[in-house]
């Protein structure tokens, strides 16, 4: 059955004249910094806080902190959908591919791919089946088999060949920790993650990615102000070098602090007991524009998009897919 669906897979180069494409999710992060009459001054302030921080954290032989540059791909997928003789191809899931140029050596290097992450289908679990189901219900519940379809379409892809001719090693997505649950700091500490922290309660994000095959680890690194949320199968302290997991901190403590300016941009880190808040008053604001509010307007307004041209025409093709699923 999974051979009914095929992958294939774009890059767009993000750099600071990076333009949002038709078919780009436009509730995705870097499209919605791209935009408006600040995009450009948006995209190179960006990219260059993202430079400095890998610097920062890639300290050794590098006295002027400038040896490296950290180069970003959007990697747009779209899979194929055979339903009797049409094949239509839908986008479902942008992530971010970083790639690492150490000007010593003039060697480009391999970063992680993963990092942000942007899927059709999330947008319509969250903004279309959980917002309906808890609509009149008195106390916050999951939908019976929530996120289960998405998590399956996930490792369909990241098993595909066309994921397995890409990229060489399993993805590492980086995420905001959850503004519900408390964080504690414990005595492990990782020479490039940092400081890790501890749950006693998975988020509803946490157990959504745990459908998709990704644990999560919470770690803050040197000179960050709060935990930033891991997901990854495999040993995220082995698998990776420490340049592929700084490309991967730099990038993502970087649009944290765009996107959630209360909890990564915060004026005072956290404590041995954390818990993000939203409210918090005492941050300090990027030089990048970002409208959060429109984001979250439009990710309303892409899951019904993707409910009526995925959920509904393909209800019964993807009902059996998944039924017969072994991933």
């Amino acid at each position: 059955m999974s051979k009914a669906f095929t992958f294939s897979i774009k890059r767009i180069r993000f750099d600071e004249n990076y333009q949002p494409s038709e078919n780009t999710r436009i509730t995705t992060n870097f499209a919605n910094l791209a935009r408006g009459k600040s995009r450009q001054e948006n995209l190179r302030n960006t990219l260059r806080m993202i430079d400095n921080r890998f610097n920062t954290l890639a300290h050794w032989d590098n006295p002027k902190g400038d040896r490296y540059t950290v180069e970003l791909e959007i990697i747009s997928v779209e899979m194929a959908i055979d339903a009797g003789s049409r094949t239509n191809a839908i986008p479902l899931i942008e992530i971010l591919k970083s790639n690492i140029i150490d000007h010593t050596t003039n060697e480009r290097i391999e970063g992680i791919v993963g990092n942000n992450f942007s899927s059709y289908v999330r947008d319509y679990d969250f903004s279309v089946v959980l917002l309906g189901h808890n609509k009149d219900q008195p106390q916050f519940s999951t939908p019976e088999n929530f996120g289960e379809l998405h998590g399956k379409l996930f490792k369909c892809f990241v098993n595909s060949d066309a994921y397995k001719e890409n990229f060489n090693k399993p993805p590492v997505i980086c995420l905001s920790v959850s503004n519900t649950k408390t964080y504690h700091r414990t005595e492990n500490q990782h020479p490039v993650l940092g400081i890790e922290y501890q749950q006693d309660e998975y988020s509803l994000t946490d157990e959504y990615f745990k459908k998709m095959g990704l644990q999560v680890r919470y770690f803050m690194p040197s000179n960050s102000v709060a935990p930033l949320a891991f997901y990854f199968s495999g040993d995220l302290l082995s698998d990776y070098t420490p340049l592929e997991l700084i490309s991967t901190i730099s990038t993502m403590d970087t649009f944290q602090k765009i996107y959630r300016p209360e909890i990564y941009n915060a004026n005072s880190a956290a404590g041995q007991s954390y818990q993000p808040s939203l409210k918090h008053q005492d941050y300090s604001l990027t030089l990048v524009v970002y409208d959060r509010e429109e984001r979250s307007r439009l990710a309303i307004e892409q899951g019904k998009f993707v409910e009526e041209n995925f959920i509904k025409p393909y209800h019964a093709v993807l009902e059996q897919w998944s039924a017969h699923c072994a991933l």
